[in-house]
């Protein structure tokens, strides 16, 4: 299945799950309902920052629109192998993104970005219902990353823990690509008081 179709099905699998038209999902994620028709179809390439807002509107982690569907993940395989994985690229900054993480389901999904010089991401997320947590690890390269106020300057080697509650950015400052590795994970509020 090529990644847009993929994106698409996955929205329209947790727009479905959670009983919602077209409009509604407009309305909570500020992305327009005929664009997200477009995406749904697999007609578009949707920027980082669109599948941010989806994402967030829906109350899931970005990742978790890359995923395949529930009846796929079901019958997956423990096993993610390199030449298996799916790679998106953003249209409106080139970063590359490869879901490392077997479809299988787990509580941790990996992910590596592969990020040009000189180029910035910014997503508006803000507070959802689950928390959503993530980790950065800085594999070749240096990253600026910004959380609400905060701006974090990371180097090879460094790594980040960041809860996903507030505007972030991503920004290459170099002239030389980066490469990093995240984690994350997503924490529903009935496992913060039971857990």
């Amino acid at each position: 299945m090529e990644i847009n179709e993929r994106i698409g099905g996955r929205v329209r699998e947790l727009r479905d799950a959670n009983g919602w038209s077209l409009d509604l999902l407009a309305e909570r994620s500020s992305v327009s309902r005929s664009t997200i028709s477009l995406i749904e179809r697999g007609e578009s390439s949707p920027t980082a920052t669109v599948l941010d807002k989806l994402a967030t509107a829906l109350n899931v982690p970005l990742g978790s629109l890359f995923e395949q569907g529930v009846t796929e993940v079901a019958a997956s395989s423990p096993v993610s192998r390199a030449r298996d994985r799916a790679v998106w690229t953003d249209p409106a900054s080139g970063y590359v993104r490869r879901q490392v993480s077997p479809a299988a389901w787990s509580p941790i999904q990996l992910v590596e970005v592969d990020f040009p010089a000189g180029q910035r991401v910014n997503y508006e997320t803000g507070s959802r219902d689950t928390e959503i947590h993530q980790q950065i690890w800085i594999l070749d390269g240096t990253m600026e990353i910004t959380a609400g106020e905060t701006i974090w300057r990371l180097d090879t080697g460094d790594c980040l823990a960041m809860r996903l509650d507030c505007p972030t950015a991503f920004r290459n400052p170099t002239r030389k690509p980066a490469c990093y590795m995240v984690a994350l994970t997503s924490v529903t509020p009935d496992k913060r008081r039971n857990g």
